[in-house]
């Protein structure tokens, strides 16, 4: 909780008016249990800073309380002070965002402040694989949430398209020819089978090392067929993009820092940080045993190098607040040593870079990658997801009321929507295993149950009989049940999660709040079936618009939070 709604602003104003101390001197948090109050403000540092027990604060701001707008009363619980808002200003406010301001996110959080955000960034060549899928939709989450909070967001794929790498398939390319069709699988074939033959004949490296040398010596037979690979490698990876949605800002390749490399390394000599080690330049970070590598002892540069002038041009071009790596987490000791070396150099700006590391993703409790030729096409679970999807609305009750088109267009929307959420459900720093019946289940934590709980709310307001521009001038002073107040009390903390899921970079907070938002709207909703006088379609026309109305708040703030972590939400399934 914290102060994005006027009922927050107006509890730390309480407390801060009563005590003296800034309102920042206080925090809001939700109490452990619903009886005890809605908000709950902590009087810790304001007690620090005045020297006093923070019980004894909590019953003095209890005590001085004046009901208001806002709040109806106050009550100290040890050493937090428990509000509970007014209700029908709740009501109002929630009314406001969905219908006149058609947002319940705070727009103005990151108003000024850029965010860089690197994320999929996959190397060409090679597939864009299963394994790709958390880099690539945890970022795009990030993406969208600094979006709606007001953030410029700069959402970067730095494509892997430079180093030793690259020179392996060249090598391969001189010694099996160039296969027909040139497609991506053929080159991730051809790198398999180039790794595959190093292994039997070690000279081969020395070859792949020498044709990345030709490569950033500018030799124009190596230029020309390392472009034909980058070329066909971003159509496909585009196809993909495609079915998720995904927009990049900018799309930079390792190779668009080739010609800052010489300047890279001659600006970290004049700061005398570089060193020789077996041959190679390197970095010696204080502390750490392992150096970060500038360029082989055959001259050729690393991505580590690489990283350093991306980082620079970044800064250069945007002045961030934030630049976010979404990498996994084998990647962390890469970054450590790429921060550190940044502030040895003396860019005040390091501090401002984060690594977004994530667990690994299994399919049958293996991982897959590239290098071992276990490959899961992303584009493959994509499409057997919506197979899967079509086949069950097809089977279902509600097939023969869709066109073959809808049809398509909802199991498209539901396959890739589940997938997407299986991997954003969990904490990012946890290992997921897919497996796709429980991806496309209907019930429990699933992307498909919220995509159905949207259409429920979706099928209840056609149901309902009132037009849409009927619903803003609802009486929702009507709404006095219990379980109306747990759906709209779960509303009101909507803005916070975003703010709380986007500086913590933990998509999955969104994810947690949608299923508890749906389960609320469930048990609400479902109170009808054993009691007509609580159905929302019910025979009083004043109560049924105010239910009515509190019905599309809750498909508002579903559909807003499933765009936020990627998901489409339809409106029939």
């Amino acid at each position: 909780m914290s102060q994005y709604t006027p009922f927050h602003e107006k509890a730390l104003r309480t407390a801060a008016e009563e005590t003296g101390q800034p309102a920042a001197s206080f925090a809001v948090s939700a109490p452990p249990k619903p009886e005890m109050g809605d908000l709950a403000v902590g009087c810790f540092a304001a007690a620090k800073a005045l020297g006093r027990s923070p019980v004894e604060i909590a019953k003095d701001v209890a005590a001085a309380f004046v009901p208001s707008d806002e709040l109806a009363s106050a009550t100290a619980a040890g050493p937090f002070v428990n509000f509970r808002v007014a209700r029908p200003a709740v009501f109002a406010w929630l009314a406001d965002g969905v219908f006149a301001r058609r947002a319940l996110t705070p727009a103005n959080v990151g108003a000024g402040q850029t965010v860089c955000i690197d994320y999929s960034s996959p190397n060409i060549s090679k597939h864009l694989a299963y394994h790709h899928i958390r880099s690539t939709v945890i970022g795009q989450a990030l993406a969208q949430m600094h979006r709606a909070l007001g953030y410029r967001v700069v959402g970067i794929n730095h494509l892997g398209d430079w180093g030793t790498t690259h020179g392996m398939l060249l090598a391969a390319h001189e010694k099996w020819g160039e296969p027909s069709p040139l497609d991506i699988t053929a080159l991730n074939d051809l790198y398999v089978r180039f790794r595959a033959a190093m292994k039997e004949d070690p000279a081969l490296e020395q070859k792949a090392r020498a044709w990345f040398h030709r490569l950033e010596a500018g030799d124009p037979a190596a230029r020309a067929t390392w472009q034909r690979f980058r070329d066909v490698s971003w159509a496909e990876f585009q196809s993909v993009y495609d079915m998720l949605g995904i927009v990049f800002d900018e799309v930079r390749g390792e190779s668009a820092y080739e010609a800052a490399m010489p300047g890279v390394i001659d600006m970290l000599a004049q700061k005398q940080l570089t060193s020789e080690s077996e041959g190679a330049l390197v970095v010696q970070i204080p502390g750490e045993q392992t150096p970060l590598l500038l360029k082989t002892k055959d001259g050729t540069t690393l991505y580590a190098t690489r990283d350093i002038a991306a980082a620079m041009y970044r800064w250069e071009t945007y002045q961030f607040t934030r630049s976010l790596y979404v990498v996994d987490r084998g990647q962390g000791l890469h970054f450590k040593q790429l921060f550190a070396v940044l502030g040895m150099a003396g860019f005040e700006w390091a501090s401002r870079c984060e690594h977004v590391p994530f667990g690994l993703v299994r399919i049958g409790g293996k991982k897959t990658g590239t290098r071992a030729g276990n490959v899961v096409l992303l584009k493959d679970v994509f499409n057997e997801a919506t197979d899967e999807v079509a086949a069950k609305i097809r089977e279902g009750a509600g097939g023969g009321a869709m066109t073959p088109a809808q049809i398509a267009e909802v199991a498209q929307m539901v396959g890739i929507g589940g997938v997407v959420f299986a991997t954003l459900v969990s904490q990012r720093d946890k290992d997921v295993d897919f497996v796709l019946e429980k991806v496309l289940s209907l019930d429990g934590d699933s992307g498909p149950y919220l995509q159905y709980s949207h259409a429920r709310c979706a099928s209840i307001l056609r149901k309902g009989g009132v037009a849409a521009s009927e619903l803003p001038a609802a009486n929702l002073a009507l709404l006095t049940h219990d379980a109306e107040w747990a759906v709209a009390r779960r509303l009101l903390d909507f803005g916070d999660t975003v703010v709380r899921a986007a500086a913590a970079c933990e998509p999955h907070t969104i994810c947690h709040y949608l299923l508890n938002l749906a389960g609320d709207f469930s048990r609400w909703y479902t109170l009808g079936n054993g009691d007509a006088s609580l159905r929302v379609i019910c025979d009083d026309a004043d109560l049924r618009l105010a239910r009515l109305a509190l019905v599309a708040m809750v498909g508002h703030a579903l559909a807003e939070g499933l765009r936020l972590i990627g998901l489409g939400a339809p409106d029939q399934m």
